[in-house]
């Protein structure tokens, strides 16, 4: 009994270890997003952290309509980093977790 507990621990350890490293290399996967007619553009990491934004100078000309932008493809970049995100990790953490006899946590 306790030599499964200490197994399922390690396994844990290790789990944990591949999940920081999973956060590593998702700071390397970039989402770039645009506005449909490319006057904006924002590029993210997969961890959600903004990287860089491009806003052509016709929408610094009208404060309301670059809010508008910035909130359209912000969100849309979030969003698809998100999913990126939830999808690696979980792979991860699926992967690491013990077998708990029958408990099938991931279907």
């Amino acid at each position: 009994m306790f030599g499964d507990l200490m197994g399922m621990m390690g396994k844990l350890q290790e789990t944990q270890k591949k999940v920081e490293a999973a956060k590593e290399r998702l700071n390397t996967v970039y989402i770039d997003e645009e506005s449909s007619d490319g006057l904006l553009k924002v590029r993210l990491s997969a961890n959600r952290e903004l990287k860089k934004i491009e806003i052509d100078d016709s929408l610094l000309k009208d404060k309301e309509q670059l809010e508008d932008y910035l909130i359209l493809v912000l969100n849309k970049a979030i969003s698809n980093a998100t999913k990126i995100h939830e999808t690696e990790l979980a792979a991860v953490a699926k992967d690491g977790m013990p077998d708990l006899g029958g408990m099938n946590l991931f279907k």
